[in-house]
């Protein structure tokens, strides 16, 4: 059930009524892509961007509904080469440090001198790059799920360490593949979401992301419905992408390396306990020591934005900010 006054749903999860867009136009950012970005909510409210995860994964009307229409202005925008923006599943001129420009220009378009950053999974990784190269822009950051984009992380989900918990799904993922690839699946995939087969690459991206859906939520019960051919081939691209290039980051450990720089913004960090997609160590590590940040664990929650545990400690966090 939608939040409206006095409303509450089952899961005990408030959500804030749907929202349609005031503002929804096609940015371009100067070297071949053009980004989708829209505006809901309160168009003289506290403004909040919100960086969706994958990298691919793109924007959903759903995420409108964790903020207060009449208190937030929510910039939702699609990253390049995914959701609305064009062209679809370009890797070209497509890394973090674009992703940051991007920000950047949407913010000075967009006439907001300073903003909240809210951001899930690799959304969580680019909000904490974001607000470390601009920590004048950023007024709070609201994460979930946080992904440091280090190799540990990589290595746990793509080298069989969540494996060891999904031994069934981790056979049917790694499956395709040649044994004697195996010992580098994010290489291996690579070869083969960029072949110039579509219907590889379509194929492919299916396996790629249906590993990774099937782990979100901690109520597993099978893998879930295939995705859209397009949708699938431009996510797992992506997603590919930037973990072949260590998330173009300039080394390992990098986020926690400057995170003194973003010391002084309040933070509020919401972690499944059972997260096998981004364990609760990358929160626990992120958090440790940083006075102005909140570590929320939820108990028996996993990784996805719409576990009602999940649901409710966001929105209790942006409510909490509201000034």
């Amino acid at each position: 059930m939608d939040r409206t006054a006095g409303q509450k749903r089952t899961s005990g999860a408030f959500l804030y009524p749907p929202i349609e867009p005031f503002d929804q136009r096609m940015l371009d950012m100067g070297d071949g892509h053009r980004i989708y970005v829209e505006q809901s909510g309160h168009p003289q409210g506290q403004p909040v961007i919100v960086c969706h995860g994958g990298p691919g994964g793109g924007c959903s009307p759903q995420m409108r509904r964790y903020f207060d229409p009449a208190h937030y202005r929510v910039i939702l925008f699609d990253q390049r080469g995914c959701g609305l923006s064009k062209p679809f599943a370009s890797v070209e001129d497509n890394t973090t440090w674009h992703l940051v420009s991007d920000m950047e220009r949407i913010r000075k378009i967009l006439g907001i001198d300073a903003w909240m950053v809210f951001g899930g999974s690799w959304g969580a990784t680019l909000s904490l790059i974001y607000a470390q190269t601009h920590p004048d822009r950023v007024q709070a950051l609201v994460l979930r799920g946080v992904f440091l984009a280090t190799q540990a992380e990589l290595e746990w989900f793509y080298a069989g360490g969540a494996g060891q918990f999904f031994p069934d799904l981790w056979e049917q993922f790694i499956r395709p593949i040649p044994e004697d690839e195996r010992a580098d699946l994010i290489g291996a995939y690579h070869k083969r979401l960029f072949s110039g087969d579509f219907a590889e690459e379509a194929r492919f991206g299916r396996h790629w992301a249906m590993w990774e859906n099937a782990l979100a939520s901690v109520e597993y019960d099978g893998f879930p419905g295939e995705a859209p051919a397009d949708y699938a081939r431009a996510f797992a691209r992506l997603e590919n992408h930037y973990f072949s290039n260590a998330a173009f980051l300039e080394e390992d450990g990098q986020i926690l390396r400057d995170r003194a720089r973003i010391e002084h913004i309040p933070a509020i960090v919401v972690q499944g306990r059972m997260d096998m997609i981004c364990p609760p160590i990358s929160s626990w590590r992120l958090t440790k020591g940083w006075r102005q940040a909140q570590l929320r664990m939820v108990p028996a929650a996993g990784h996805a934005l719409s576990e009602p545990g999940i649901t409710a400690a966001l929105v209790r966090a942006m409510d909490a900010l509201r000034h």
